[in-house]
């Protein structure tokens, strides 16, 4: 995953899901024919309603991991923001309506 020109790794966000894909590769003497299939890190995400999938390297799974949380906070505090918004704007027009 490389750096943004804007900033950090950390201040990347990514609204998504971690998910671990498993497969068996379909190989007859591979461990996976009888024991655990193989597993591969993968991010899913959403656009215009249709579900995609990534998958990832092993290494890639700290810094999505981070992204995925930075986008939880931010997201959080847009929420904060927003509801801050609306019972300011409740109170000025209960306050206008008042005065009028």
């Amino acid at each position: 995953m490389q750096k943004q020109s804007s900033g950090a790794v950390s201040e990347v966000l990514i609204r998504g899901s971690l998910i671990t894909l498993k497969r068996k590769c379909g190989k007859p003497t591979c461990s996976c024919a009888d024991g655990e299939p193989h597993a591969t890190p993968a991010l899913s995400y959403s656009v215009k309603g249709k579900t995609r999938i990534l998958t990832l390297r092993s290494s890639d799974v700290p810094t999505i991991r981070q992204a995925l949380h930075n986008y939880k906070v931010a997201a959080a505090e847009l929420e904060k923001k927003a509801i801050s918004g609306i019972r300011r704007t409740t109170v000025n027009i209960m306050n206008a309506k008042r005065d009028a």
